[in-house]
């Protein structure tokens, strides 16, 4: 019985943490008042759990109030009429007939610096029979052990088209990892060209890019966009909170993987600590292996390419100069 009364305290107190959190973290109350809101609630909450008898009468009042908290928090809805910040202002969608892809939105934005811009939003068309592979970009802004995940699909003869998966972020509002877990944020699909989506971070943030050819078979790496320019089009119409563990740069990417792969590699920890992400690749044969892995992560730094290229209508092609080039599964040659 007391290992019962135990279990059912910590339950109650472990609850009574997950919706202080909510309260102090997510948007069920104005900003200014959160934390306030939070402590009242958890001290509210405590008191209950130390002062009411008997134990399930407390109890009872704690799995009421989480119930109260539950309704409200499930009547929290994305929207995509927010007052966005202009790089996140629009929304992509895309039209597919045959093998012809035209995606409306298309970002390249023209930046002096990183809040200093001129904003081009472009609709762009691309021959899905062309399409020459996928590629990853890691780029690092601090710990070695996180990074930010970017997908490129490479067409013969045309741009690269780009495609990151970010928060969705309101004039005023900035990223937070915390945040992230508490309905802040829309989940956006930035989709771009690379001169953009990547210069931007090369160029004018100051992060560490990586850039690697993966050996994705082209029915494979065809139907991944697909089932991207798919999300594309289900956000504009019914968008969708982004979350910081289940939903974000990474974990996003194998979701669209389990979509259209027979099999899916196994869960593996570098995906959550995503800095190591390439290692994994490597150790799986999913990117060039012809090298030491050393050698090919100070190969597959794009920095200096990419400032060379800064502005330039080929620097998809000139940032890929110098990289191995393994063969795509069931290929001989990548091209």
């Amino acid at each position: 019985m007391r290992f019962v009364r135990a279990l059912a305290v910590l339950s109650s107190i472990l609850l009574v943490t997950w919706w202080a959190l909510v309260l102090a973290f997510g948007p069920l109350v104005p900003a200014g008042a959160r934390t306030a809101t939070a402590a009242a609630y958890a001290a509210a909450m405590v008191g209950v759990l130390v002062l009411v008898h008997p134990l399930w009468r407390a109890l009872a009042i704690v799995v009421a109030g989480a119930l109260v908290l539950g309704v409200l928090w499930a009547r929290v809805e994305p929207r995509n009429d927010r007052d966005w910040l202009p790089d996140v202002a629009r929304v992509a969608t895309a039209e597919i007939d045959g093998d012809r892809l035209t995606i409306h939105n298309v970002r390249d934005f023209a930046y002096r610096s990183e809040t200093d811009y001129d904003e081009r939003w472009e609709t762009r068309t691309y021959d899905l029979s062309k399409l020459a592979g996928a590629d990853l970009f890691l780029s690092y802004w601090g710990s070695p052990a996180i990074a930010h995940t970017i997908m490129s699909w490479d067409f013969t003869g045309g741009q690269p088209l780009a495609v990151s998966i970010e928060t969705r972020k309101e004039r005023g509002e900035t990223y937070s990892a915390i945040t992230g877990f508490f309905k802040q944020f829309e989940l956006y699909y930035v989709v771009a060209d690379e001169r953009d989506l990547i210069g931007l971070r090369t160029n004018h943030r100051g992060e560490d890019v990586y850039l690697y050819h993966t050996r994705m078979a082209l029915p494979q790496a065809r139907a991944l966009l697909l089932d991207y320019v798919a999300m594309i089009n289900e956000l504009a119409a019914r968008p969708r909170f982004y979350n910081a563990l289940t939903q974000n740069c990474t974990t996003t990417i194998r979701m669209h993987q389990r979509h259209t792969m027979h099999t899916v590699p196994p869960f593996d920890w570098r995906l959550i600590v995503n800095g190591y992400a390439d290692q994994m690749l490597y150790e799986r044969g999913a990117i060039d292996t012809s090298l030491p892995f050393d050698d090919l992560k100070r190969r597959s730094n794009i920095v200096e390419r990419a400032h060379a290229a800064e502005g330039t209508a080929d620097f998809g092609s000139r940032i890929r100069e110098g990289l191995p080039v393994p063969p795509l599964a069931g290929a001989s040659d990548r091209r």
